[in-house]
């Protein structure tokens, strides 16, 4: 296994992760048919906000909550559809990369995405 050091690991691993995503029965829905992600603009924000988040550069421009409360409208995004998200996140992360950015990516992931699905949460309250 090798240690997650540089742009072309993240982008392997947004890559594997989202390929898992895009297939997978109990979140795939809401990138292909709620939202209708087209990968080729997706991905490449991907890349940037996780090389923004583990290497400091500033790459990413966008805000990613802001992106996900229209689809909490048409389709409650629930904290087990985040549980499941980090799950996969984490298996990618293991069966690729070792070290402390691998261990920091797991973390920052399982960070965001508690607060993303309290913040979904809060947002259904809240219409």
């Amino acid at each position: 296994m090798k240690k997650l050091e540089s742009r072309d690991d993240i982008e392997f691993l947004v890559n594997a992760f989202y390929d898992k995503v895009s297939k997978d029965e109990k979140i795939g829905f809401f990138f292909n048919d709620v939202a209708k992600v087209d990968w080729s603009h997706h991905l490449p924000k991907m890349y940037s906000f996780w090389e923004s988040l583990l290497f400091g550069e500033a790459s990413y421009k966008g805000n990613p909550m802001a992106m996900h409360f229209p689809i909490n409208e048409k389709v409650a995004i629930e904290k087990d559809h985040f549980a499941h998200w980090i799950r996969l996140w984490t298996e990618t992360v293991e069966e690729n990369f070792t070290g402390e950015l691998a261990e920091a990516a797991i973390h920052k992931a399982s960070n965001i995405a508690n607060l993303m699905a309290y913040k979904m949460e809060v947002a259904r309250r809240l219409r």
